[in-house]
């Protein structure tokens, strides 16, 4: 229960911050033939809204053979073409 009670403070603190960001943002940007808006910023909202609901990669782990996971996992990075 406190870690999401922490989680929510987290996320609550990057709004207000980012929100900051985003005003300077549209305040400063140099191209005043097409000005930024509140629109330009959805997909970040969004992102940060998700920090919320998606488990971090770091608790994912994948499925052990026995739970039907595979059998071996192929790390090692493909050699150069």
């Amino acid at each position: 229960m406190e870690i999401d009670v922490q989680r929510r403070q987290f996320i609550n603190q990057v709004w207000l911050r980012f929100e900051e960001v985003q005003e300077w943002a549209i305040q400063n940007w140099p191209d005043a033939s097409r000005p930024l808006s509140s629109a330009d910023f959805v997909a970040a909202r969004q992102e940060i809204l998700a920090l919320g609901t998606a488990p971090r990669a770091a608790d994912r782990r994948d499925a052990e053979p026995a739970e039907g996971g595979a059998q071996y996992v192929d790390v090692t990075p493909a050699p150069w073409p």
